[in-house]
Order: structure tokens, then C-alpha cells, then sequence
């Protein structure tokens, strides 16, 4: 059987094969379109790196709703909304990240603190370091060298002999734990107050 050329079809065929699972049509997918959707990334966010995580996110996305694509689908436009509504859904939860912030900031500023309320601190304490010694190994490795050792993603990568990217990785992986077992508001104080 001859193998197909996938620079000379269409986004329909690379779409079909990729539809089965073909790495190679996924592949050419991404390098047809990686350019063109990470100049528009950056025209959006101006910031390199995120636009970088955010065309990985995309494709990893796309990789994953691969079965579940029309074959009719134009690719591109298909891309290109993706990566829109991803932008946008960015900007969402970034604003109401920040008044979730602002709002526990002016909780830990206030002066007051009774011994009830050191009770409680303590408790949710140890809440947390509970949930965080129940992390996979690696994740609650790269989490304390984060968060406890205050050391950059590069340095952790270097110390763990791994890539800058894996541990970016992990560390939003470990966060997402930790938001989903604590809850936000939870999750928002021991980031900002211990």
C-alpha cells in the first residue's frame, strides 16, 4: 500500500485519517496550523510562553474530542474558535480570580485574631498538608519545591533532571488537585497566608 503525501490533501482527508487515531495526520494538523494560531495567541496576549501553553492546550484538546469531530468540519475555523473561546475563558477566570484575592487579602488583613479563629487556622492547616501528603510523589515533590522552597520552575526542573515544561505541568496539575479537594476559597488562603 502506497503511503498518502499529508502536505498534498486537504484538512477533510487529514481530518478522516486523523478521526482513526493517525498520528502522523495529528502531526501534520499541528504543524500546518501551530504558526498561524500561535501569531494570533500572541497578537492577543502578547506574552510568549502563554501563548505557547495556550496552543498545547489546544491541541491536546483537539486530540482529545478527535472521534467526536464532524469530518465536515472546517478545520481551520474549527482552530481558530478553540483558541478564541479558550483566550476568553482565560480572561473569565482570571477576573474572577483576582477578586477572589482581593477578597481573601482583605480577610487576612484584618487585625482581630481570637483563639477561636487560631483553632480553625490550625485546623484548616492541617487540612492541607493532609490533602498535599496525599498527592502522587512527584507532584508533592514539585510542589514543595515550589511552594516551601520557593525555587522557579527552571531550578526545579534542573534539580529533578526533567523538563521546565513537565514540571509547568505538574504544577498546574497539583493546583487543580487542590482546588478541587479544597475549594477555591480554601485553596486561595493557604496560597496567600501560609
Amino acid at each position: 500500500m502506497q503511503e498518502v503525501n499529508l502536505n498534498l490533501i486537504s484538512d477533510q482527508e487529514l481530518l478522516l485519517l486523523f478521526k482513526t487515531g493517525d498520528r502522523k495526520a495529528y502531526e501534520q494538523i499541528y504543524h500546518r496550523y501551530k504558526f498561524i494560531l500561535h501569531n494570533h495567541a500572541w497578537n492577543k496576549t502578547r506574552n510568549r510562553e502563554e501563548s505557547q501553553d495556550i496552543i498545547q492546550e489546544i491541541f491536546t484538546m483537539l486530540w482529545a474530542k478527535r472521534e467526536s469531530l464532524d469530518v465536515n468540519t472546517n478545520l481551520s475555523g474549527y482552530l481558530y474558535t478553540s483558541l478564541r473561546n479558550y483566550i476568553l475563558n482565560q480572561i473569565v477566570h482570571k477576573e474572577v480570580q483576582e477578586k477572589y484575592i482581593t477578597s481573601i487579602k482583605s480577610f487576612v488583613d484584618q487585625e482581630p485574631v481570637i483563639a477561636d479563629h487560631r483553632i480553625r487556622e490550625n485546623q484548616l492547616k492541617a487540612l492541607i498538608e493532609k490533602e498535599i501528603d496525599a498527592l502522587p510523589p512527584r507532584m508533592k515533590e514539585v510542589f514543595l519545591l515550589s511552594r516551601k522552597e520557593n525555587l522557579s520552575h527552571k531550578q526545579i526542573a534542573e534539580r529533578l533532571g526533567t523538563t521546565e515544561q513537565t514540571v509547568k505541568k505538574q504544577m498546574t496539575n497539583v493546583l487543580k488537585v487542590l482546588r478541587g479537594k479544597l475549594g477555591l476559597w480554601i485553596f486561595f488562603i493557604y496560597i496567600f497566608r501560609f
